[in-house]
């Protein structure tokens, strides 16, 4: 697993080195100001596997949106309503 260090804004700007070898190392690092949390700093392969994760459950969401409101017919517009807003987005496109 990995460590979490906590450390001041002050040394990050100071011995950024230090920090980076943490993060390096697979340890996750807390930069806080005035004693308060203020940001995290992970190693980057970690950070894109989270973006790769909040992608595909926003996926997920949105694709169970689109099912709940295939499911409800109140919910459907007809052929020309949607051809219409079809035409008006044309009109927008350079």
């Amino acid at each position: 697993m990995f460590a979490t260090h906590v450390k001041a804004v002050r040394d990050l700007r100071n011995n950024y080195s230090e920090v980076a070898r943490i993060v390096k190392n697979r340890d996750h690092v807390i930069i806080t100001n005035n004693g308060k949390s203020e940001a995290a700093l992970i190693p980057y392969d970690e950070f894109e596997k989270y973006e790769e994760f909040l992608h595909i459950r926003y996926v997920k969401e949105k694709l169970a949106e689109a099912e709940a409101r295939a499911g409800n017919p109140s919910e459907w517009i007809d052929a020309d309503e949607l051809f219409s807003e079809w035409d008006s987005w044309d009109a927008v496109r350079p």
